[in-house]
């Protein structure tokens, strides 16, 4: 029976393992309980790197000021992205330590995937920062193999970081491939960021990463209450060719928008929304059977 892998990579601030539980059990109800049995289920967790240092700062401030709950959101998911980009350079920096556990995410999935099946990632907020980096990093060694002219992260040379990714001294060319993405089918993104990192630049500089295989679709959901949470065509032409953005109402329902939906609260509610479960279902369903979309 051919399979379908759903990596699951959480966002900014506060994330404990098991953040995509309720993901799951959602989308084993829109897959009519067949979830288990067509999906290599994975989550990519990163904050480990970073939150025993935010937690600390937070204990010597909090209680002095008003505002704790908002306080320790901005505190935490800032700094989570300050902390990924700050001296990414150096050989165990943050950014380097989150996309090895990317690329040891991807191949304990490859070894239960068939020879064609194929991978799809959802990615929110922060995430979808962290993943475009490492397709953007990836794309640029898989265009210079024997240089490849990349400024951070493992992909200056994959090979150093073999046994850290799959517990051996060498990975194969295959195995390569896989983690540059060539069965990356879908990347789905919510409450996605990344223009906050790109603002700055020249529009000329705002690029998005290069397609990893001739069939890769990238989504990307966004509500217009959520302040964190941008559209992406519209960031450049290149962007306009590569991504689909779709607008929806996240947490929405009665009394979703009571409470959540209308405000940028929205921002953690796109994972129960099923503006997004039902197409993903779907998505995952059909790659699974056919091995396209």
């Amino acid at each position: 029976m051919n399979k379908v892998a759903l990596l699951a990579i959480h966002g900014m601030g506060s994330t404990q393992r098991g953040f995509s539980q309720e993901l799951v059990q959602d989308l084993t109800r829109k897959m009519n309980n067949h979830f288990a049995e067509l999906v290599v289920f994975k989550e990519v967790y990163y904050q480990h790197i970073l939150q025993d240092n935010e937690t600390e700062v937070w204990h010597k401030l909090a209680g002095k000021l008003r505002w704790d709950a908002l306080r320790q959101f901005i505190l935490f998911g800032f700094a989570d992205a300050a902390g990924l980009e700050h001296r990414k350079e150096l050989p165990n920096s943050a950014y380097l330590q989150a996309q090895l556990e990317i690329a040891r995410s991807l191949y304990q999935v490859s070894q239960q995937l068939g020879s064609t099946d194929k991978v799809v990632v959802l990615a929110h907020s922060l995430g979808c920062q962290v993943m475009s980096c490492y397709l953007w990093d990836s794309a640029q060694a898989a265009a210079n193999p024997a240089d490849p002219k990349v400024a951070a992260g493992i992909w200056r040379d994959i090979q150093q970081h073999a046994q850290a990714i799959a517990g051996k001294a060498q990975l194969t060319a295959d195995d390569i491939q896989f983690l540059q993405g060539k069965r990356l089918a879908l990347l789905v993104t919510t409450g996605c960021n990344i223009p906050i990192f790109v603002a700055a630049h020249k529009q000329s500089d705002i690029v998005p990463f290069a397609k990893p295989n001739k069939d890769f679709v990238w989504h990307n959901y966004y509500d217009k209450d959520d302040v964190l949470g941008w559209p992406l065509a519209e960031l450049s032409p290149a962007y306009g060719e590569l991504v689909t953005d779709f607008r929806i109402n996240a947490g929405g329902g009665i009394l979703g928008w009571i409470s959540k939906s209308w405000n940028p609260m929205s921002h953690g509610e796109y994972w129960e929304d099923k503006e997004l479960l039902e197409p993903l279902a779907k998505q995952l369903s059909t790659l699974a059977s056919t091995g396209s979309l």
